[in-house]
């Protein structure tokens, strides 16, 4: 059974299976584990081919299992029939297969992944219930299915987006943020409990650097989301400039979009920033869980560095980092570890270079 969800999670994320593989045998299973049956909520939340309700009510019966509030078992096959990759449909089809893992963790550890778990469903929940009704309750087809022209602008109520910047705070906490706390707490109990930090400090960095990280993804997939209308950037500040979320559809609108997307970039720079000094708080001797954490900032830095010059609102160029881009970093950081100067000018070099070109 664990061979199988090992390879689930080597199909489903690669870059995240990199972060596990290093990551120390004492909390790689929990660690591993959260992910997969995150991924597994996220999958039933994004399959757009079913009825919002529907999705709800598979979160919910999924939630229940988590909590041990309820013990029948689970079918997801309509679910999984709607997948067009197959790891996504092997992650429904398998969903009793991650359940059993997850009833052999210990009671503390049992209890933090339920409580990651808790946080990021009632995000999925949420995104669902803030951007899953318009199409029901419009009657309009999605923006994905309309024609591939600029001139093919939705109306308003095609495309819904955040109200305001606290909302997209509460959102990032709720899908990411809290990881970084569920983080910090595994971390902290099985692998340096008695080392002194400041644990106040550590959790707030935890948070931060789960919410840059989700908002560089969010900045980067501004096109897609779009299209299926979802804004996540807050409508209060694009009226400040006098756009409206369908206007983003155009591309020629992204001059007029900059300073704001620039200042959202500075936040998930900002947000990066304290991840960065979040992995150099932890003890020198946990090298596995400094890589761990160094390889997604390192990656969501050059991912901000090119979106700061990138064409942002061009559906045809997502603007991402390639493999061989992530082999570097991951090369370059194994190689400075043991050099501690060498080390500390990975995020200042990654940073100076996103300042330069912006």
């Amino acid at each position: 059974m664990a061979d199988t969800l090992n390879d689930l999670l080597k199909a489903t994320s690669r870059s995240f299976y990199l972060t596990l593989r290093v990551l120390p045998a004492a909390v790689r299973s929990q660690i591993g584990l959260a992910y997969l049956l995150a991924r597994t909520t996220d999958t039933i939340a994004d399959t757009e081919l079913v009825p919002m309700a529907q999705r709800l009510e598979a979160l919910h019966a999924l939630r229940e299992r988590i909590l041990g509030q309820n013990a029948a078992p689970l079918n997801f096959g309509e679910l999984a029939r709607q997948q067009g990759l197959p790891a996504e449909r092997a992650l429904l089809e398998k969903v009793e297969s991650s359940l059993a893992l997850f009833q052999t963790l210990s009671p503390a550890d049992l209890q933090l992944v339920r409580d990651v778990l808790t946080t990021i469903v009632s995000g999925q929940e949420l995104d669902l219930r803030r951007f899953g009704r318009w199409g029901e309750t419009t009657g309009e087809p999605p923006i994905s299915e309309l024609p591939a022209r600029e001139d093919a602008r939705p109306t308003t109520n095609q495309i819904v987006a955040l109200e305001t910047a606290a909302e997209l705070d509460d959102y990032t906490y709720r899908v990411a943020g809290c990881v970084g706390e569920f983080w910090t707490k595994m971390c902290r109990a099985h692998l340096f409990p008695n080392a002194p930090l400041d644990d106040a400090q550590l959790l707030a960095d935890g948070i931060r650097f789960g919410r840059g990280l989700q908002l560089v993804n969010i900045l980067r997939d501004l096109p897609a989301d779009l299209r299926k209308g979802r804004c996540y950037l807050p409508a209060d500040k694009l009226n400040g400039l006098g756009l409206s979320p369908a206007d983003l559809l155009v591309s020629a609108n992204e001059p007029k979009l900059r300073p704001l997307y620039n200042d959202w970039l500075d936040r998930a720079e900002a947000q990066l920033a304290a991840g960065w000094a979040y992995t150099n708080s932890l003890p020198w001797r946990c090298a596995r869980v400094r890589l761990a954490c160094a390889w997604p900032i390192l990656i969501g830095v050059k991912t901000v560095a090119k979106l700061r010059t990138g064409a942002v609102l061009e559906p045809q160029q997502r603007i991402k980092i390639n493999r061989a881009e992530v082999r570097g970093i991951i090369l370059r950081s194994v190689i400075c570890y043991p050099l501690p100067a060498a080390w500390s000018r990975l995020f200042v070099s990654a940073s100076a270079q996103a300042r330069r070109i912006s």
